[in-house]
């Protein structure tokens, strides 16, 4: 997986997703506490195996891109977390920011492990993209992720609706 930046922390791997990811992948997106907020419908294996490739796309095009998250205790993946480009169908746009993600499994929820993987991404980011404006998109009701949105240096700019739920946009930078 070449071009796709390898990055360690303490606890954690981040890393291109893998072709032999792709039956804990699948398993990660049918897990009702990872889709609760996002998708909020489980991926097929299918259409796990096209966000995969999808994300390898991403990292050719726009030199960013998703990557696994996987716990080294463990070998596990755990969860992905990245930076995106989604040109969504949402108001205000987000056109002109580098969009932020992250998603774990909830069994390492309050490990603190986004908030150490976030930290990486950004880590990474800041001096590849300097001068990048940074936003995320979070439900309303997902207290958890807005709390580390906050933490990690993002401040609300509006609440509104995405896909018929109502959804706040935090920018940064």
């Amino acid at each position: 997986m070449s071009g796709i930046p390898k990055l360690e922390t303490e606890r954690l791997i981040l890393r291109g997703h893998r072709p032999e990811d792709l039956e804990a992948y699948h398993r990660l997106w049918c897990d009702q506490g990872v889709t609760r907020f996002t998708s909020r419908t489980s991926m097929n294996r299918e259409q796990a195996w096209s966000r995969i490739m999808q994300f390898h796309g991403m990292w050719k095009l726009c030199g960013y891109g998703m990557w696994v998250v996987e716990e080294k205790a463990t070998n596990s993946l755990i969860g992905e977390v990245g930076l995106l480009e989604r040109r969504r169908e949402i108001q205000p746009s987000l056109d002109g920011t580098i969009e932020a993600g992250w998603m774990l499994l909830p069994r390492v929820h309050g490990q603190g492990f986004a908030q150490e993987a976030m930290e990486a991404v950004f880590s990474w980011a800041g001096p590849t993209y300097p001068g990048a404006v940074f936003s995320c998109i979070i439900d309303v009701e997902n207290e958890a992720s807005l709390k580390l949105a906050r933490r990690l240096g993002f401040t609300e700019t509006i609440q509104t609706t995405y896909q018929d739920h109502p959804t706040v946009i935090l920018r940064r930078g």
